[in-house]
């Protein structure tokens, strides 16, 4: 689950780390100026709110300012005036694609004199299985742009332990601080372990980090990513999920325990299992094909969500086949045989749909689907069913 930067800084707020003042809205800008005057400046700086990133270098599509989605206004009137033509406008960036992203939430902060900027960011190392802090010297930047051009400016360091933090000591000559600021980012990092653990954080990203004109660190942008398996240990941080950001499919699956992520092929797949869907969707790649989405009915797969997994599939304009690919455990085969054709039945399915069946019961789940006179199919080897799919699309 993505915040938006407000909600982030907010959280991290209550951990001691060093953020700017500012005020969110949502909507509703009818406060602003009453609000500014709350606040240091001028300037101020001006962001739209949105769950994707390069706000500041996007383009807003109506708009007589299109200076980008992260502005710096010296007047009070600019920053009102500018402030309503952003909210309800439609943000391009390059995350976004041209269909960019509506703005419903905007957030005004104090500006900073910048004297350095630096990039830190927290996340969990699979590999390792360790939480791994990535600092460079270069911020402002995108991570990715900074390991190709400059590799060597990006240091990663694992922790072992959330309450023994430590940094080793020619980072500070790497970063060319002075001790003192060296001591403060330890500090930083200490609080910052702490947030991460404490919120079930997947990743908190810090871009830029910088160093005002006193030679503090201040965070001037901040991301976080919960994990969604935790959730439920932080109903308050649930709450704040903005349902305006969600794309509609996926949030209508996840609410009937479904994981659906859209892509942009055009075979469709259903299956059970994130692992056997992974594989499925490489498979459909392999025959030159893309996957239409990621869909995983999960383990108790039924005929209720198997109709719901369908309308899903078939509202995407760009599916041409459908591959169903079910292992029958805890559900056997022919349940979820008939529950296909009824579904199918039921909505007036009309996508070539292809079913391949392992498992228990899955000769007899196959029958099913060969014998319904509905034009389904069903293969028992997976690349076979893979191929037939593919062709079906074309």
């Amino acid at each position: 689950m993505n915040l938006h930067e407000y909600q982030a800084k907010q959280i991290l707020r209550n951990f001691g780390l060093p953020l700017l003042r500012g005020k969110s809205y949502v909507d509703d800008i009818a406060t602003i100026k009453y609000d500014l005057d709350k606040l240091s400046g001028p300037p101020w700086v001006l962001k739209s709110q949105i769950h994707a990133g390069g706000r500041g270098a996007g383009y807003f599509k109506n708009s007589f300012n299109n200076k980008g989605g992260v502005q710096i206004i010296f007047d009070q009137d600019k920053v009102i005036e500018i402030a309503e033509s952003m909210m309800g406008n439609i943000l391009v960036t390059r995350q976004t694609g041209d269909k960019g992203k509506k703005v419903n939430r905007i957030f005004i902060e104090e500006a900073c004199q910048i004297e350095r900027e630096f990039y830190l960011s927290m996340l969990v190392d699979r590999n390792s299985s360790k939480l791994m802090m990535m600092l460079s010297s270069a911020g402002g930047m995108d991570i990715e742009e900074i390991a190709i051009t400059n590799p060597e400016k990006i240091n990663n360091i694992y922790f072992d332990n959330f309450d023994n933090i430590s940094l080793p000591g020619e980072l500070e000559k790497k970063l060319d601080i002075n001790e003192s600021q060296f001591k403060e980012l330890l500090n930083i990092i200490k609080k910052l372990a702490n947030a991460f653990k404490s919120i079930d954080a997947s990743i908190i990203e810090i871009n830029p980090l910088v160093i005002n004109k006193e030679g503090n660190f201040v965070f001037l942008d901040s991301k976080i990513s919960l994990d969604d398996n935790a959730l439920f240990r932080h109903e308050e941080l649930e709450k704040l999920k903005d349902l305006t950001e969600e794309d509609p499919l996926e949030l209508e699956a996840s609410e009937h325990d479904m994981n659906y992520v859209k892509l942009e092929g055009k075979i469709g797949c259903m299956v059970n299992g994130a692992g056997l869907a992974m594989a499925t969707m490489d498979i459909i790649k392999q025959f030159g094909e893309e996957p239409a989405n990621f869909l995983d009915l999960g383990g108790t797969a039924n005929k209720e969500r198997t109709i719901r997994g369908f309308k899903i599939i078939q509202s995407d304009p760009k599916v041409k086949s459908v591959l169903i690919n079910i292992f029958g455990g805890i559900i056997h085969c022919d349940m979820i045989a008939n529950g296909i054709v009824q579904a199918v039945k039921e909505l007036n399915f009309q996508l070539p749909l292809v079913v391949r069946f392992q498992g228990t019961n899955a000769s007899i789940g196959r029958d099913v689907i060969n014998k319904s006179s509905l034009g389904l199919i069903s293969i028992d080897d997976f690349t076979e069913a893979a191929k037939k799919a593919v062709e079906l699309a074309k």
